[in-house]
């Protein structure tokens, strides 16, 4: 009798009711496929069932939320031993969906949970941010985290990724930018940063593509810092003029090292972490994700 794969569903609670997704898994059930649903409510939730999917044997988890949840169950597999650890799945239900946009993961339920399942795992990098932070997507930070953090739940759910654009503007006139120094393998760089993009994959904040060369199997990690001591100018002057912009430095690196005079806040992956002093470090294939055939941040 052929084998079919076990999934371990993690829904964050937001998209539960989904009845697309409830006649996806119906569908999938009935061809066979066993599918275990877990529904989050509170935080650790996500660490809670990761370990319970060893004791059923799944083949998958998959990730059913928007980048914040895909941040907390990569983070919960890369705790369990290599030999132990199922491939990751992911299910884009959340409100900006970067990292699912970004790799190609369909925005039809139907397909993305069938790609969830039998789609092939291939290997992929993990970020660590000091010592229990993870991310597999991106950091933020300045500007566009504070954006991102502070941008209300109701604006989110009625305006979806846009959202951060409004909340942006609204705010433009009490942003200033973060004066800090960053480090990393023939990097060096000081100064006022009014965003800071650290990019495993390539885009964050509902859209906004800050890392376009970043890959997520590559070892190394994208950085881009846009600079200027006037924020508003200097925001329309890299929207309008991106190439040979003074105002964009690039670097790449297997690691950075970020001090700061003050606290600043990075956003990983939707997940706000507050200090003076980061130690990015990359884990080259740390975890095997189910991918699209031509995933566009492969190397």
């Amino acid at each position: 009798m052929e084998q079919f794969p076990v999934s371990l569903v993690i829904l964050n609670g937001k998209g539960a009711n989904n009845d697309i997704l409830r006649s996806a898994v119906k569908v999938m059930r009935d061809e066979g496929y066993t599918l275990h649903i877990r529904v989050t409510w509170e935080q650790g939730d996500a660490i809670r069932y990761v370990k319970e999917a060893s004791s059923l044997g799944v083949n998958t988890v998959i990730a059913g939320g928007g980048d914040g949840t895909i941040n907390e169950v990569a983070t919960a597999l890369a705790q369990l031993a290599p030999e132990n650890r199922p491939v990751l799945g992911i299910l884009p239900l959340g409100t900006a969906n970067d990292f699912a946009t970004s790799i190609g993961i369909p925005q039809e339920l139907d397909k993305a949970l069938q790609l969830a399942i039998v789609g092939k795992g291939v290997p992929i990098d993990l970020v660590q941010v000091n010592e229990s932070a993870f991310f597999i997507n991106m950091a933020t930070g300045g500007f566009g985290t504070r954006i991102t953090t502070e941008t209300p739940e109701k604006l989110k759910a009625a305006l979806g990724g846009i959202a951060y654009f409004v909340h942006g503007l609204i705010r433009l006139d009490t942003l200033k930018p973060d004066r800090c120094e960053i480090r990393g393998e023939d990097f060096e760089w000081q100064g006022d940063a009014l965003v800071i993009g650290i990019g495993n994959g390539r885009q964050a904040g509902g859209g906004q593509e800050l890392c376009p060369q970043a890959l997520i199997n590559d070892g190394l990690l994208e950085l881009r810092i846009f600079t200027g001591e006037e924020l508003l100018p200097a925001i329309f002057k890299t929207l309008t003029q991106p190439d040979d912009n003074p105002n964009i430095i690039d670097g790449r690196s297997s690691w950075f090292e970020i001090t700061a005079p003050h606290d600043i806040t990075f956003n990983l992956d939707g997940e706000p972490l507050t200090s003076q002093k980061f130690r990015i470090d990359i884990h080259p294939n740390a975890l095997s994700c189910r991918l699209p055939p031509n995933c566009p941040l492969l190397g």
